[in-house]
């Protein structure tokens, strides 16, 4: 019921609107029949589970039936997600508390949580510190996160009371990223996001990729407006130029001039080892997405993804030139994909 479920629940929440936008979007680029490309998208979804985003941005209408057959679309990551990872283990990587208690040996920061702290507690944690970065508890995509100084309110009273009125359920150490990553773009902590996936009792690193920010935002998120490239799994150096969500491709980082390809990212083993040892941690989820941030003292964990998302993997047009998606690769791990 997993695919048809997902085909179903698409087809009852389809923004219709959008949609024709996309047929005339893709009529313009190509110059093919509006018709026939509302019904070949209409047939990538049953067939291959690509919504229309994923047939604008993969440019879709290029490709054959083998070469579309190969890309990681979000039906295709959804039924990843069904075959490996249990719901009822959700809520500890939803949750962030949560999430942060049952990892604190990977965190390496002090945090609150401030949604159950007494004011006397939170404003002793607040007394300690310059700065802060305040986190709604179940947010994702950067959204609610703040970066903020004490000495941007009169009093420790007054910061508090702006984290209770803005809602604020975690307030933790700000983290002070590698001098190597803030060369990349010292404006946000720019982290790895590193793809693990469980297969006959051991954890195997998949994919990685960096995100940087590439806005006023202390975020790295491409859904908050920065970008991402592929990381080469065996040497840690970057394998491309950055992509967001606007089809914009990067060769250097807009904000620094820093050349991305070939950039050397620190502490890579130490990176991907500390993944692969953290997914033991919670066997019943055997598909997650680690957000790692990398400082002079060590790799450190920012969050884990139950859900990762599919569309960091190295699929862009500008990316896979020969129109061969990310499946195949997963496909060596996940038996019946």
């Amino acid at each position: 019921m997993g695919r048809l479920g997902y085909i179903v629940r698409c087809i009852a929440h389809m923004d219709y609107g959008a949609l024709f936008e996309t047929v005339g979007e893709v009529h313009r680029r190509s110059g093919k029949n509006r018709v026939g490309l509302f019904f070949d998208i209409v047939k990538c979804g049953f067939k291959y589970g690509a919504g229309y985003k994923d047939y604008l941005l993969l440019e879709f209408e290029t490709m054959t039936e083998a070469q579309r057959a190969t890309f990681v679309t979000r039906g295709v990551n959804n039924t990843i997600v069904s075959m490996l990872n249990d719901p009822a283990y959700y809520h500890i990587f939803d949750n962030k508390n949560e999430f942060y208690t049952a990892f604190a040996e990977y965190l390496h920061r002090d945090w609150l949580d401030f949604g159950a702290a007494t004011k006397d507690e939170a404003c002793a944690f607040l007394e300690a510190r310059e700065q802060i970065i305040a986190k709604p508890r179940d947010a994702s995509c950067g959204v609610g996160v703040e970066k903020l100084a004490r000495a941007d309110f009169e009093t420790v009273d007054a910061m508090y009371d702006y984290l209770k009125r803005a809602d604020a359920d975690l307030i933790e150490d700000v983290v002070v990223q590698h001098p190597d990553m803030a060369r990349i773009n010292p404006g946000s902590v720019n982290t790895i996001r590193v793809y693990t996936v469980l297969a006959d009792g051991e954890a195997n690193a998949v994919y990685a990729c960096i995100r940087m920010g590439n806005s006023d935002r202390p975020v790295d998120n491409i859904n908050a407006g920065g970008m991402y490239s592929p990381v080469d799994m065996e040497t840690g150096k970057i394998a491309g130029p950055a992509c967001d969500k606007q089809f914009r491709v990067y060769e250097a980082h807009p904000r620094t001039g820093t050349v991305l390809t070939g950039y050397q990212i620190p502490l890579w083993n130490e990176s991907i080892a500390m993944c692969c040892e953290a997914a033991h941690k919670v066997p019943q989820m055997g598909y997650l997405g680690w957000d790692v941030a990398i400082t002079e003292n060590g790799s450190l964990l920012i969050e884990a993804n139950n859900m990762p998302g599919h569309d960091a993997f190295p699929q862009m047009p500008s990316q896979a030139p020969d129109k061969i998606g990310f499946k195949p690769q997963l496909q060596r791990y996940i038996k019946g994909l």
